[in-house]
């Protein structure tokens, strides 16, 4: 069973409810898998490691910004020496006139949103910086630091400010790679790869009591995340997928093992053959022995119609 994988609010790791942003040094760092509900960058000052986002391993060194969406699955393990700025901000207040679910952040087109740009392409994008785009870079970060630091009427506006600039000038140094990301469809790809590992995870799994929770996090996403993109791509539930792949399992072995019904039951990763049969006839219209006999019929048929041949 793979370890919960939690889910931090806003105001488990920082000082405001709608914006912070903070040095490592400030709080001791999350190291393990875990997600959040908000939206979060991170900017290496010190040192080279990894960062792990959904099925996909990057280095993280000294010059490179990450991007993160709500309710995505991370990880950051953060050896002695590094050291890093981390910005953390609500969907409110970068756009409060997006009413977009989190989990349909993937699909606002760029031209209602731009700045989410470098959040839906992170997968595929290195956002790593040098010469001028990073002294304005860490100019911004310092600048927003202090403004942090000490609010007063006014510095909210001034931090979103910044903060789009800041975004803005990832989007116009990465514009090209960004515009063909579009044109290929690239967040739909990285999708279809989310399902080919539940899928492969379901598959190896099967004569074991599969969970939505041990399943997502095997794919590096979140439970609601694969829910919902199930729903989204196959009109499927979680539940309806593994049943299907059982189902699909039990015809292959009914049709090339002699395993007993009750040993195919337990094989595809049903409780009881009772249970068994009655799904299996659900979805099939016939009992798994019924479905093994009209298969070695036909067969049978089929040999005597080639010797007669």
């Amino acid at each position: 069973m793979n370890p919960v994988v939690r889910t931090y609010q806003l105001s488990e790791r920082a000082e405001h409810l709608d914006f912070n942003i903070r040095e490592r040094e400030v709080r001791p760092a999350v190291s393990e898998p875990h997600r959040h509900e908000y939206y979060q960058m991170q900017f290496k000052l010190e040192g080279d490691s990894s960062f792990h986002l959904g099925g996909m391993v990057k280095n993280w060194c000294p010059g490179t910004l990450a991007f993160i969406l709500p309710y995505r699955i991370h990880m950051n393990p953060h050896p002695d020496g590094t050291r890093y700025i981390l910005i953390s901000f609500t969907q409110k207040f970068i756009r409060p006139d997006l009413q977009t679910d989190p989990l349909d952040l993937e699909e606002v087109p760029l031209e209602t949103a731009p700045e989410l740009a470098p959040f839906k392409y992170q997968e595929f994008l290195d956002f790593n910086f040098s010469g001028t785009e990073l002294v304005q870079i860490q100019g911004l970060l310092q600048a927003m630091l202090r403004e942090n630091q000490d609010r007063r009427f006014g510095s909210l506006e001034i931090l979103r400010g910044m903060l789009l600039q800041l975004i803005g000038i990832v989007c116009r140094s990465y514009e090209a790679s960004i515009l063909r990301l579009v044109q290929s469809k690239a967040h739909k790809a990285s999708r279809r790869e989310a399902l080919k590992r539940v899928t492969k995870y379901i598959r190896d799994h099967l004569a074991d009591d599969i969970s939505l929770t041990d399943a997502a996090a095997a794919a590096f996403l979140s439970p609601n995340y694969l829910t919902h993109l199930l729903k989204q791509e196959t009109g499927r539930t979680f539940t309806d997928t593994v049943t299907d792949r059982r189902i699909e399992k039990a015809r292959e072995l009914l049709a090339n093992t002699n395993l007993r019904i009750a040993e195919v039951a337990t094989a595809c990763g049903f409780t009881d053959e009772a249970y068994f049969t009655r799904r299996f006839r659900q979805k099939e219209s016939t009992s798994p022995r019924s479905y093994r006999e009209n298969i070695r019929n036909a067969l049978m048929v089929g040999q005597s119609y080639t010797k007669v041949g």
